[in-house]
């Protein structure tokens, strides 16, 4: 049996992930007990509406196929870049929802995000307040501490779990200078420690700790956690910065381009169902303009789905379509006169 490709870009969710081979030997990880993917159709508000729709009609490339395959096989983050609009971040949620690989872990960054926002929060004044105390001396037994910790989007991506889960590190050109390279050894390494819980483990050596997005619970032994199977972390950037080179070295890079012709129009069948006559008539008005400044293929899914509306005349639908479509540029720069 052929083992690649395991993604395949056909929009059919499959468990081919189970032929993904070993990976490199320098990509191995042994981490604990395996614990169970969560399946996406077992927990209905795992994924809101708008990101499932965005799972199941979008339309990959060749090239996409092949990069998305090559960061699974060689367990690598995917760089992904490229002008807004493109599916940057959707494409996270294609993956995960073809090869089922469980509800998308999702970490938005800021210019004030650093690592420990991804790996866990803890909160002691939480508690100190839970356990009654009122002298700051007073600590509560290290029994309380697990109810005070949840892990991150990183964090939980990096449980010992059997099949990959899919994290999406969103707009990491946004971050602090230092993220990239703080990501680093995590990403190499697989683990990390939470030291709250190493203190306690002479007293608590194992813990109960809520993971990302649910109120679920995992155990974490002696405070340190490794992968078994390395996530599929897909990491955005709009190309508004430069990464360190040891950052780029460790991650396989996509770019993205706007999408044309026959793809442009096959996005939109996916959406909207086949255009009519004026639909295609807005889709070459689209790519036309789209040689002389930046749009994003959404300015055009929200012309073609309002221009459609019953009532509105052909005069009015060109004037919408065309205040639907202006070039993304000028919206910045009217941004920068407020």
């Amino acid at each position: 049996m052929s083992l690649w490709p395991v993604f395949t870009g056909t929009r059919e969710p499959h468990d081919s992930i189970e032929r993904l081979p070993p990976p490199p030997p320098w990509r191995a990880f042994d981490g604990g007990p395996e614990l169970a993917t969560p399946a996406e159709d077992e927990d209905p508000s795992a994924t809101s509406p708008d990101r499932a729709h965005r799972a199941r009609t979008y339309l990959t490339t060749d090239r996409v196929v092949q990069l998305v395959n090559a960061a699974l096989y060689l367990r690598r983050p995917l760089l992904v870049t490229g002008p807004p609009g493109t599916g940057k971040s959707s494409l996270a949620y294609a993956v995960a929802r073809e090869l089922r690989l469980g509800p998308v872990l999702r970490w938005n960054i800021t210019s004030r995000t650093t690592l420990h926002d991804g790996l866990y929060q803890y909160d002691p004044l939480s508690r100190l307040y839970a356990a009654g105390r009122t002298a700051v001396r007073e600590v509560p037994p290290d029994s309380e501490l697990q109810d005070h910790l949840r892990l991150g989007p990183l964090g939980t991506a990096l449980l010992p779990y059997a099949r990959p889960r899919a994290l999406l590190i969103d707009e990491i050109d946004k971050s602090d200078m230092d993220l990239p390279n703080d990501l680093l050894n995590i990403l190499e390494e697989g683990q990390y420690e939470i030291p709250e819980l190493v203190r306690a483990t002479r007293h608590t050596p194992s813990a109960e700790v809520m993971i990302d997005g649910t109120d679920d619970r995992v155990t974490v032994s002696r405070g340190r956690v490794r992968c078994r199977a390395f996530p599929f972390v897909v990491l955005t950037s709009n190309g508004e910065r430069e990464f360190p080179p040891a950052f780029l070295r460790r991650c396989v890079r996509l770019e993205l381009q706007q999408p044309r012709d026959a793809h442009l129009e096959g996005i939109v069948r996916a959406h909207l169902g086949e255009p009519d006559a004026y639909a295609r008539t807005l889709i070459d008005r689209f790519l036309a303009r789209a040689t002389d400044g930046e749009l994003a293929t959404d300015q055009l899914l929200n012309a073609i789905y309002l221009t459609g509306t019953a009532g509105i005349d052909a005069a009015s639908r060109d004037e919408l379509a065309e205040q639907l479509m202006p070039y993304l540029s000028r919206l910045r720069d009217e941004a920068d006169d407020f």
